[in-house]
This record gives structure tokens, sequence and C-alpha cells, in this order.
């Protein structure tokens, strides 16, 4: 949520920040502002020449960059950021950077200030004159308060002060070639180059420049001018952190010809899969990980995550008690720490997060370690929060995925969550050596079979185009097609608007078949031959009362081709092990949700209200 982004070097800095905000824009955003330290004169040396050039603007990045003040920004010392609302409808007054009252102070958050009316309220008491309803301007009045000089003094009492979350990027005019970053429980990294130096709230903003990083941590102070980055803490003490080099390029977060970045990176999936699979099962980082794992020490094991991240821990679950007998919590993080959770040091909390920085996890974390439990991440960035926090972590493989809506990062957790149980299984004497490698032989064939559905995806893409009237939609699928089949509901409704709802088959005449009326869709997943029968006992329950049924699966024997009903279309997946098959059905239900938000004419890749990374409560 909200993107950062700051330079000072040798270059002009406005094309570089637009260019910043420009890639940052996955994070999900209502408005943009850019903010320039400039010279008042154009030959003027003396500081009180400096000043603020400062352009906001509520929309897309796109009316940022025509408005005329724009092209008039001049200098080479500058902060930026696109704003998702909070506090404050989405309008231009409220759009960031903001000012102090006497212009002094510029800052970008990211976060959200929770005592922000209090120190409004003592502020105004003693003279300031806010002018937006944001709680961020309470960040640039307040360093304006307390500054006498000092920056850095002023900044450190003004973060003591504060109660929330925060990422933040700060000028001031009597330092005109500094930017100083600071950070609490929000992302921010420090991005080196030749030419000047950036502050952002992810590795894609800076690529274009550099791949040479640092990844903040909470309570750490970053000053960078155009030659240089020191680090401090509260007390002014200088720390020295590791740099680090990406090791994906600008191009793996271009969209490469594809219309959206959503399917790019839906037919990245094969490759996804095979890397994390390698770094897994061979002799990779995540290997090493899970073989220190002893399943024997815990009673308990819980997942907790957010939105698709939280649907693939419901296919762990299924996985999980299947093969190792053992009952596997799963449980929402921005419920867990609010529930008074049982967990204990003989509990394992496994903590699923794309981002690693989703705000309900980190705190759900937090609770788990403080009640004595272990802690085990799955990300896909290497110095996210979750990453350095977590006592052990696995990594997905999935490079830089810049679409809200997650698809190969989520088809990468399922592999690692697979992966997790056989190990438990292993460890607890429930597999024999040659049914685990059995089992390894099936997720190793997951990638080539991803292929195939990306290889023969003509019929799902036109089945789709003529699904963009629907109002509702309904996904069904029972044991473990029910956990996927609420991944795609998930993803229907928050690309395509579409309302949709998931349920298990079981679960029809209980109430939800009172829904069900001429011409709704229910897309029925099947791939499980014990069950097959059940579940199209309900796609007919469903048919009965006018429904359409798009059936997805591959249980193998089971003659879908018999199922004798013009109202019934159905979508072969190539054949795999049940308790894998998540893996593709899923990749069948992104490409449904994709191609009815494309036909819908949808911004498929920014769908409205939501963000990539939520960093707040």
């Amino acid at each position: 949520m909200c993107g950062i982004i700051g330079y000072t070097g040798r270059k002009k800095a406005a094309p570089i920040i637009l260019d910043g905000l420009k890639r940052l824009e996955y994070r999900g955003y209502d408005s943009a502002g850019i903010a320039l330290l400039t010279r008042r004169e154009d030959l003027g040396l003396r500081r009180e020449d400096y000043g603020f050039q400062v352009v906001k603007q509520k929309g897309r990045l796109a009316a940022l960059e025509e408005n005329p003040k724009t092209a008039k920004l001049e200098g080479f010392t500058g902060i930026g950021h696109t704003r998702w609302a909070t506090h404050g409808e989405p309008s231009d007054i409220n759009s960031h950077p903001h000012l102090g009252g006497s212009n002094r102070v510029a800052i970008v958050h990211n976060g959200i200030i929770e005592n922000y009316k209090q120190l409004k309220a003592k502020l105004e008491s003693k003279g300031a004159r806010f002018v937006s309803q944001t709680d961020s301007e309470v960040i640039a009045q307040l360093a304006e308060h307390y500054y006498s000089g000092d920056l850095i003094d002023a900044l450190i009492k003004t973060f003591n002060a504060l109660q929330g979350s925060f990422a933040l990027g700060v000028m001031c005019v009597d330092n005109p070639d500094i930017i100083i970053a600071v950070r609490k429980d929000n992302p921010l990294i420090i991005g080196v180059s030749e030419h000047g130096n950036f502050i952002a709230s992810d590795v894609p903003a800076v690529l274009n420049h550099t791949n040479k990083v640092y990844y903040m941590e909470d309570g750490e102070i970053a000053v960078i001018n155009k030659d240089e980055v020191t680090f401090i803490n509260s007390d002014k003490e200088v720390i020295t952190k590791p740099q680090t080099t990406v090791t994906w390029g600008v191009d793996d977060a271009e969209k490469g010809g594809y219309p959206h970045f959503m399917l790019k990176e839906i037919t990245e999936q094969p490759k996804v899969l095979n890397d994390t699979v390698n770094i897994t099962f061979n002799e990779g980082e995540n290997k090493k990980t899970i073989d220190k794992i002893d399943f024997l020490m815990f009673n308990r094991i819980v997942i907790t995550a957010c939105g698709s991240a939280y649907n693939a821990g419901l296919c762990g679950r299924y996985v999980f008690e299947k093969l190792c007998r053992r009952s596997v919590e799963v449980e929402l993080a921005s419920e867990f720490r609010y529930k008074d959770p049982i967990i204990d040091e003989k509990t394992l909390v496994i903590l699923v997060s794309q981002s690693g920085e989703t705000a309900d996890t980190i705190a759900a974390m937090r609770e788990a370690k403080a009640r004595g439990a272990a802690t085990l991440g799955i990300v896909n960035v290497i110095g996210s929060t979750i990453a350095k926090e977590s006592a052990l972590c696995l990594f997905t493989a999935a490079g830089p995925e810049i679409a809200v809506a997650t698809t190969k990062a989520f088809s990468a957790q399922l592999i690692l969550l697979y992966a997790l149980a056989l190990k438990a299984a292993a460890n607890m004497g429930r597999l024999t050596e040659g049914a685990l490698l059995k089992l390894e032989d099936e997720i190793r064939a997951l990638p080539a079979k991803a292929a195939e559905i990306l290889e023969n995806v003509d019929v799902l893409q036109k089945y789709s185009s003529n699904c963009i009237g629907y109002k509702s939609v309904f996904f069904i699928g029972r044991n473990i097609d029910y956990a996927i089949a609420a991944e795609g509901s998930l993803k229907l409704k928050e690309i395509s608007y579409i309302h949709s709802e998931a349920y298990a088959g079981g679960e029809l005449k209980h109430g939800t078949i009172s829904l069900i009326e001429d011409n709704t869709l229910v897309v029925t997943i099947s791939n499980n031959p014990a069950l097959h029968g059940k579940i199209m006992s309900n796609a007919e329950q469903v048919i009965s009362r006018g429904a359409n049924v798009l059936l997805l699966g591959n249980c193998g024997g089971a003659r879908f081709e018999d199922c004798g009903n013009e109202k019934i279309t159905f979508i072969k997946l190539p054949c795999c092990h049940e308790l894998f098959s998540p893996s593709l059905s899923a990749i069948a239900l992104q490409l449904f949700a994709y191609y009815i938000a494309a036909n819908k004419g949808l911004d498929v890749d920014k769908p409205r209200n939501l963000a990539k990374s939520v960093t707040v409560e």
C-alpha cells in the first residue's frame, strides 16, 4: 500500500521519480505527488534561496505527468508518492508529499499514525494550521515544531511521539542535497548507484538505475546524499549494514509484450514452479532449511495468512492432515492475535505472505514469538520483515510479482506447503522412503503439467469471454477442491468485480442453493475420484434450478464426457495426485478470472480499491 520513491544525485530528479512511481503502481493507489527541493533563483546559491516545488494530483499517475506544473519541476533532490487513502478522501490536497506549516520540511509517508488526532490537537493549540484531512500531515507539522537547526534531532523526537506504523522520506530546505528515511513496521529500501542514491518502498522502483540495495530495519534512520548513505540509530550511532545485490533485472518487472502483468505472471508459472521445486527438493537453500525442522518437537501446527496466502494455507492443511494424520489449524492473520491464540513452545506457526510485509501477518508472527511458539515464514522477498524475524524462512522463487492479484507467488507457496507436509509425514514415520520419493516425483511433474494447461488455453479463453454478463458466480468443491475453490472465487471478485462465493459442495442444501436461479454460473471443481460422484450430484442439483456449470477437473477414469447435459461445460486438466491438484486448478481459475476481467475492459493489474501489499491494519 502506498509507494515511496526518493532520489538525490547528479541527474534531474523529476523524470527519475516519475519513472519510479510508475514501477510502484502495482502497490495500489488513488492519487500521486512529487516534491523537489529547488533553488528559487536559477543562480542563487544561498540556502535561503532553496524551496519546495510540489505537484499533487488525484487519480492515476498519468494525470500527474500531464499536469503542466510537472513539466516545470527542476532540481536534483526530490521525493514522490502514490497514496492509497486511509485518513481523508482521495483528493489533490490529501495527496502526498505534505509540508509543515512554514514549508521547511516535506515528507512522504506509508503507514498509519494511530495517535494523530491527539498530536494534531496539541499542535493546533500551539498555532499550527492543518490543510489536509490526513494523519500524515501531522508528521511534517511535528517535525517543524521540533526543528531548531538539527533535522536528525527533530526527527528522532518526532518518531518517538508517533504511535503506529510508518515508512518515511523527509527533506528539509536547510539540507538541500539530503533525504532522510526511517521505517517502523513498513518496508523501505535504499538503492545506491553511480549517479546518485535512492529511497523506495520496493526494489522495482530503482531497478532502472541499480541492483545494489540495503533493506532497512525497524528503528533505523538512513541519511542519503548524492555520494553516500549513512545508517544511524535513535542514539545517532552509526550502523554498519550489509548490501544486497538483487538477482533479477528490470526486464523481470516489465510486461514483455503481454497486455497485462497478470497474464505474464500466469504464463511464468511453469518456470516458477520448476525453480521452486529445484531449491526445495534438490540441494537448494529451502531444502537446507526444511532439513533443519524436527516436526516431532511440535504437537500443534498453525498456518496463518491473509487473502490468497490464507487460501494456500487452506490447501496446505488438507495435505498435512492427509499425510501426517495431525490436526492443522489455518487462521486469518487479522484475527489471530485478537483471539488469544492457544499456542506455546510446542506449536509451529507457519506464516505465509508474498511480500513478507503484510501487517496482520507480521503482528501474528510477533504474537506467536511472544508466546514461545516456533515460527516459519514462507515469503517471496528476501529482505522482508517476516524473512528477517521468523526463526526459519522458506523463499518462493517467483521473482517480482507486479499485478495486484497474486498468481505465481501463490503457486510457489503451494509447493512449499507440500514440501513441508512431506517432511513432516516422513519425520513422523507416516511415509516410507519409497512413498516419499513417489510423492516428490508427483510434485516434480507439476511444472510440465502447468505448461500443458497454458498450451491449451483456447477453450477456457473462449468460455470466459461469454461470462462477462454474470452478476454472481459460485464456486463449489469438496475436500481440497473446496480449498482451491476459495482462491478461484477470490480471484474472480478482486479483478472482475463480479460477486462470487465459494462453498463446500455438501453445504449447498444448507441455505446456499436458495441463491441459484436461471443462468447462474456455478464453477465446479473435481479432482478426487472418490468424491466425483458427490460433486456431480451437486452439479445436477444446481442445473435443475437453472444454473450453468463450468466443470474443471482431472479425475482419471471419471467419465466427465458422459455427464450428458448441455448446461455443463467440461474443461479437463492434466492428471495428477489429488493432493497436489490445487497447483493445476489454480492456473485454470486464474485464467478464467483474467479473461473475464480483460474482456470487460477492466484494469486487471490494478483493480479498484486494492493494494498489492497490505502494510496497514
